[in-house]
């Protein structure tokens, strides 16, 4: 770290071999901006005018990266508007989850449940059926992010004299084309995922009441992902961090957060993706070839139980 005068204020630029993480540049600039305010007092008297100038002294601030294979880390502005849009997209997947991942499984389980599967069946093949309601689920997704991004936008823009706007723009200016189109590729595949896992239960259920029991595993799940990225907003740099970026029913909440806030290379959230990507693939045609079987299957008692009946009554 080296520290010089310039205009009467610090500056001091950090040298390291390698990125710090988000902890680190925050104390470090919390000490330096201390530091800062005491050399100003240092060289005044302690007039009113002085004072004030003392209060607005501001330490400036520079990284420089001494490996020189490696690019450069990312700033302290840019990791917390990283966790900041992180944050967003963490909750926006827990109220779609949650809202989404219940309503395909009762729709399905309500047209199991009043026979209704029966008579849609005549028409239309099992396979189709099964597409149909998670494309209809998806679109009804997509319609209403749509809407929440339009309200958000009329409100930051003329709400408050547009301080929210500005709040916004600031937070946005410091990401980068490349973070946002994997946040919303993380979404959107997240919400994918967990649609073609509804679906799958909502086919072995034979009525609504029973929706609740299947539902529980994803839920707990989606909720325990959703505390394990809250964690991360104190220290995202965390092994348990790393850890649940990779599992595909919690990285799209956790890996937005590490590729906006920490330094990783660019095959670290590759991985997560192509992991993700390769699940719903596998889940996908298991749930197709399962939906077949047991979406006019009845039978009782917990998950396994009627995982069971559908193996026994199908092979």
């Amino acid at each position: 770290m080296t520290i010089n005068d310039q205009n009467g204020q610090l500056h001091a630029e950090i040298a390291t071999f390698t990125p710090l993480k988000l902890n680190d540049q925050s104390t470090l600039s919390s000490l330096l901006q201390y530091a800062g305010q005491h050399y100003a007092v240092q060289q005044l008297s302690l007039s009113p005018e002085q004072a004030a100038q003392i209060m607005a002294a501001q330490t400036t601030i520079s990284t420089k990266n001494l490996n020189e294979a490696s690019t450069g880390g990312k700033s302290e502005e840019e990791k917390q508007s990283g966790l900041v849009v992180s944050y967003a997209v963490g909750i926006l997947i827990y109220f779609f989850i949650s809202t989404f991942l219940s309503m395909i499984t009762t729709e399905i389980a309500s047209e199991k449940g009043s026979r209704a599967m029966e008579m849609l069946l005549v028409s239309v093949k099992p396979g189709t059926h099964f597409k149909a309601k998670i494309a209809g689920v998806l679109l009804l997704a997509l319609t209403q992010m749509g809407i929440i991004a339009i309200v958000f936008l009329i409100y930051a823009k003329f709400i408050k004299g547009g301080m929210v706007w500005d709040a916004a723009a600031s937070i946005v200016k410091e990401l980068s084309v490349g973070y946002v189109i994997y946040a919303i590729v993380f979404l959107l595949l997240t919400v994918i995922l967990y649609l073609i896992i509804g679906a799958l239960f909502g086919s072995l259920v034979s009525k609504v009441e029973e929706a609740g029991q299947v539902l529980m595993p994803a839920m707990i799940i989606t909720i325990i992902g959703f505390y394990v990225m809250l964690t991360g907003m104190g220290n995202p740099d965390t092994i348990i961090i790393k850890i649940f970026s990779y599992i595909p029913l919690t990285s799209g909440m956790i890996m937005p957060m590490r590729i906006g806030a920490t330094d990783i290379g660019g095959i670290v959230p590759l991985l997560s993706l192509g992991i993700l990507v390769v699940t719903i693939v596998v889940v996908y045609l298991f749930s197709l070839s399962f939906y077949k079987r047991s979406v006019l299957t009845y039978s009782s008692g917990g998950v396994i139980q009627k995982i069971k009946t559908v193996l026994k009554v199908t092979t």
